[in-house]
């Protein structure tokens, strides 16, 4: 791709914001399509089972390390120039938020990148969810919440002024990253099939993955042809939601990967499901239900962005490249999301879908 002669045509804000859209749209699309959800695989984990859900989850995690591992081994992108591995990492905001997104996603029935892809099919429950995440993420980046966020990270960081790579911290060769991507993807393939997963779910899960790879190389490309510094990023939903909402309430924003990404997504999983005649309104099941909800997207706003990333963020977009805090934070909304699927939905004997 020429990234130049694109550059040269619309300027690099508009297409940064291009590139966010082009990213978003495969996501939007695969993830409709394959039903990606890591807060239904740790419900599945948290019951004893490792089902459908796990297996989609499971293929796209594998996935996306596989397309960015290779990508980077082909030099379309380097790994410790993103974002994410340049700056510090917070080790405390990492298990602290963990545990905050992985109990809210449970409680709000959708991780922030999911009740995107399910409010564009119509979910009014997943929409408005989805502006209370918003709004609490915007929050805690630059609002009230903000000491806090910064009280809570400062209470743990990594070493250096910069995250840590895991490869290298555990003296992996350049090839382990692609190595383990490839072993955890047989094994998510042979899950899938003893789920009996079709051949469609299967490609769109490791759509979903590769639309992470897509947003690295295309941002990176993109680093290497511009003026201004671009940050090198892909598929998360914290940020970018905040910074989306932003750009449409104030004057004199600009444009960039971020606000190309959240509608790309939006307008990727509409056209999915509007062609598989999968559109259809729905809203909250009751006062309950609805309280539930917005007490989880909270959670998941203040814990997403005190994480340094969602469970796509963190949990594929950076454990894809290997920084030490992305892994932490992953792990820790899955403790989050099984404790309280069990303490809250099988204990408490709530009737909450799978």
């Amino acid at each position: 791709m020429d990234f130049l002669a694109i550059v040269e045509r619309i300027g690099e804000a508009p297409t940064a914001a291009l590139f966010g859209l082009v990213t978003g749209m495969i996501f939007g699309i695969a993830a409709q399509r394959s039903d990606f959800c890591l807060r239904a695989a740790t419900v599945e984990f948290a019951r004893g089972r490792l089902g459908p859900r796990m297996s989609i989850w499971l293929l796209t995690f594998s996935t996306a390390m596989v397309w960015v591992q290779a990508a980077q081994m082909a030099g379309l992108m380097r790994a410790e120039d993103a974002r994410m591995m340049a700056v510090p990492g917070t080790w405390s905001g990492a298990i602290i938020g963990g545990l905050l997104f992985g109990m809210g996603m449970v409680l709000a029935r959708g991780c922030s990148g999911r009740l995107l892809v399910l409010a564009a099919t119509g979910n009014l429950r997943a929409l408005v969810s989805g502006l209370v995440f918003a709004v609490v993420a915007q929050m805690t980046l630059h609002g009230a919440l903000s000491p806090l966020r910064d009280g809570l990270s400062s209470l743990w960081i990594t070493e250096g002024g910069r995250n840590v790579d895991l490869l290298a911290a555990l003296h992996l060769p350049v090839s382990g990253g692609l190595v383990l991507g490839l072993v955890l993807a047989a094994l998510a393939i042979v899950l899938s099939i003893r789920n009996e997963l079709g051949i469609t779910k299967l490609f769109m899960a490791s759509g979903v993955g590769f639309a992470v790879a897509v947003g690295w190389v295309l941002t990176f490309g993109l680093s290497q042809v511009a003026f201004e510094p671009i940050q090198i990023e892909s598929a998360t939903f914290t940020g970018p939601s905040a910074n989306t909402l932003m750009f449409f309430l104030l004057p004199d924003t600009v444009l960039q990967f971020d606000i190309g990404l959240v509608p790309g997504v939006f307008l990727g999983a509409f056209i999915a499901a509007s062609l598989a005649r999968e559109v259809k309104f729905q809203g909250f099941e009751g006062a309950g239900n609805m309280q539930r909800a917005m007490i989880g997207a909270a959670a998941m706003g203040f814990g997403g962005m005190l994480a340094g990333g969602c469970a796509i963020g963190a949990g594929v977009t950076g454990t894809s490249i290997f920084v030490g805090t992305a892994w932490l934070a992953l792990t820790f909304m899955w403790v989050g999301a099984v404790a309280t699927d069990y303490l809250v939905d099988q204990k408490g004997g709530a009737a909450v879908p799978a």
